[in-house]
């Protein structure tokens, strides 16, 4: 048996690694670019991924020293996409044992340190999953940003946006949203904002980056980021109530992660409150670990067995 275990997780921009020996202390942790075969070239991934195990071996130890790696990422569901990551894995020089999970499955392992329990992310996108004492899973969302991720970032951006169109055109109230979004943007015009919107270089990701003023003017009381911030808790909630449910997990805990839920503290707190109400039996909690820590715990169990 090799000395050490790989975990990773793929995200949209970049790609954590942690490396632990066989008794899960973490040797190496580092960052390096995407692996996310959904929203990267074939190639580029191939290259991350080689330099990623490059560094590894030249740092830690050799590829027959590695028991397992464990690659944690988005969209892996499609079959073809699953594929494709494991072929660009084998192109980039690892021939070692792999495992390719779910990114939401290795983020449960990592927030709470087991496989049993439920986790919540909102972030760009939004998404709950969960896995009871017989083994059996339940996600919930993650379907995407064109269809669902109601209650993430990109939701709460794209509220905010049409809040401020409805009251620019008298449909809705006035909202300090406006001032607040205009001088984020450096625009002055709903006329800018629509240019800006609808610009061939705007992604999701450019939407959700306004989520975060919706703190700021709940704190002022404006009605219309109080309705958006109640929706989204609202959403997010109606996310873990079904995995709850499915899988009669009503006691335990349950991690709360993403920026929307550890930052937006009117999103955060309503959404513990509802929790704590409707399931006494389940507690919210902060994550202990990260999703690639929570890979390489998966890939220290699959060594052991």
């Amino acid at each position: 048996m090799g000395g050490f275990v790989i975990g990773l997780d793929g995200g949209g921009t970049k790609t954590e690694v942690v490396v632990c020996d066989l008794q899960g202390n973490v040797l190496s942790q580092f960052k390096s670019g995407a692996i996310n075969i959904n929203g990267e070239t074939v190639s580029n991934v191939e290259s991350n991924l080689k330099y990623i195990f490059e560094k590894i071996f030249s740092e830690t130890g050799p590829s027959s020293e590695c028991a397992c790696t464990c690659v944690g990422a988005a969209g892996i569901s499609n079959a073809l996409a699953r594929e494709t990551l494991k072929a660009a894995i084998v192109s980039s020089g690892y021939s070692g044992r792999l495992i390719i999970s779910g990114d939401h499955q290795t983020a449960l392992h990592g927030a709470l340190g087991k496989d049993v329990g439920i986790i919540l992310i909102a972030g760009t996108g939004s998404i709950c999953y969960g896995r009871n004492r017989h083994g059996i899973e339940h996600r919930t969302g993650g379907f995407g940003y064109l269809i669902d991720d109601e209650g993430s970032g990109y939701a709460i951006g794209r509220d905010m946006l049409s809040a401020i169109v409805r009251a620019y055109d008298g449909r809705g109230e006035a909202t300090v949203l406006t001032d607040m979004v205009f001088s984020q943007l450096k625009i002055n015009s709903v006329e800018e904002l629509i240019s800006y919107i609808y610009g061939k270089e705007i992604n999701k990701r450019d939407i959700a980056r306004l989520a975060p003023n919706l703190t700021g003017a709940c704190i002022n009381g404006d009605s219309a980021a109080m309705a958006i911030s109640h929706k989204c808790s609202d959403e997010l909630f109606k996310l873990v109530k079904s995995v709850v449910e499915k899988l009669d997990l009503y006691s335990g805990e349950i991690a709360l992660s993403g920026s929307i839920l550890t930052k937006d503290r009117y999103i955060g707190n309503t959404l513990t409150e509802k929790v704590s109400q409707e399931f006494p039996g389940l507690k919210c909690v902060c994550p202990k670990a990260g999703a690639a820590h929570g890979a390489a715990m998966m890939a220290l169990e699959a060594a052991k067995q």
